[in-house]
C-alpha cells in the first residue's frame, strides 16, 4: 500500500465520526481497491477504465436496438479489450 493511501484512511474515519452516533467505525483500507498497483492498472482490472465505460455505453445502445451488435464487437478490438477476460468479481 502506498503511504499516501495509508494516510488517507484515518482522516476519512475522523470525517465520518460525527454521523455515526457513537457507533464504532472500522476503516477497511479500500483506498486503491486494496491492491498494490497503479490506478490505471486497477481501473483496467476492475473494468472501470475509459475503454470499458465506452464499451458499456455501446452495449447499452445495442441492447436498445440503436446500434448493431457488430459495432460492439468492433469496439472490443479497437479498445483492445479481451472478450475472454475473467470477470474481476470471479477472481
Amino acid at each position: 500500500m502506498h503511504l499516501q493511501q495509508h494516510c488517507i484512511i484515518p482522516r476519512a474515519s475522523r470525517k465520518r465520526r460525527p454521523w455515526l452516533n457513537g457507533r464504532r467505525f472500522v476503516a477497511l483500507g479500500t483506498a486503491g481497491f486494496g491492491q498494490s498497483d497503479t490506478r490505471e492498472a486497477l481501473r483496467r482490472h476492475f473494468e472501470v477504465d475509459r475503454q470499458f465505460i465506452v464499451l458499456g455505453a455501446l452495449k447499452a445502445l445495442a441492447d436498445d436496438g440503436i446500434l448493431e451488435r457488430e459495432e460492439v464487437a468492433r469496439a472490443l478490438v479497437a479498445l483492445q479489450i479481451d472478450a475472454q477476460k475473467v470477470a474481476p468479481a470471479a477472481v
